[in-house]
């Protein structure tokens, strides 16, 4: 990660470390809204079923609550399976080997891993760039990269649920929408990025609707980006209870509707030391 006198809210280490990511609950909080979208999409799994890498080494950078560790220590036996996040006290959580570690600065030997998975999380880096020239340095040139990140258009009800509730505190015509971190590194732009690095590069679109009739999922997911409060142009617990208000008042008429666009990005062939193509 980039160091910068003033470092973007979304990729603030102090803030990432001890406060957005200091325990589990944010993040599981964002999780868990996927419970109730159709169709449901297997992340793990998909990921697995795409790759033919029984034995090696699979590193998983940002690797979090340990969601994709456990699935993949689970299927591949045989590989030897390493998490690396710059929450340490996210890591002490896991079980197996993990290390704590920068992304754009992987503590890996050049071409010695067969995979590396950055499952949401390279928009809280200043240059995600730099972390995927780091990902193909360590990738052997048979290895593998799997990328996750949602579109800009993501979940835009939320987005408008927001604005809305954030005009009224303002008392004014237009409220700013909320935080929203995937923006940094959009579906829209990752596999041109991507290819940057690597010689192949595919994408699988995972859209669906997540379907909800209480407010507490909605409420959970909005809440789990309070470390980015400051960040949302308005008083964050006012407008929070505002949302609340207003979603108690639609989910009276039926289940809220909200529209997901995701992306899983696979690359291949790392460009390693060859002159990548211009941006």
């Amino acid at each position: 990660m980039s160091h910068t006198d003033r470092p973007h809210a979304s990729t603030d280490r102090t803030l990432l470390t001890h406060h957005a990511y200091r325990h589990a609950q944010p993040l599981t909080a964002r999780q868990r809204l996927y419970d109730f979208q159709r169709p449901r999409y297997d992340l793990p799994g998909l990921v697995l079923r795409h790759l033919d890498h029984p034995h090696g080494t699979w590193a998983d950078v940002g690797c979090g609550t340990g969601l994709y560790l456990d699935r993949i220590r689970s299927e591949r036996p045989q590989a030897h399976v390493l998490g690396l996040d710059l929450s340490a006290s996210l890591l002490a959580a896991l079980e197996g080997a993990r290390v704590c570690a920068d992304a754009a600065l992987l503590p890996l030997r050049t071409g010695s891993v067969d995979v590396v998975l950055a499952m949401h999380m390279l928009y809280h880096l200043n240059d995600p760039d730099r972390a995927l020239a780091e990902a193909a340095r360590v990738l052997k040139p048979v290895g593998s990269l799997v990328v996750s990140t949602n579109s800009r258009h993501d979940k835009q009800e939320l987005d408008e649920l927001w604005a809305r509730a954030a005009a009224r505190v303002l008392g004014e015509e237009q409220g700013p929408r909320r935080v929203k971190l995937s923006a940094r590194f959009a579906a829209e732009d990752a596999a041109r990025t991507i290819g940057r690095h690597f010689e192949q590069v595919s994408v699988i679109d995972l859209d669906g609707v997540i379907e909800v009739d209480s407010p507490e999922p909605v409420l959970a997911h909005y809440a789990s980006y309070r470390a980015w409060s400051h960040e949302t142009g308005v008083p964050f617990e006012q407008t929070l209870n505002r949302v609340e208000d207003d979603l108690r008042v639609l989910l009276e008429e039926g289940p809220l509707a909200i529209t997901t666009r995701q992306a899983l990005i696979f690359a291949h062939r790392p460009r390693h030391d060859r002159e990548a193509p211009a941006p």
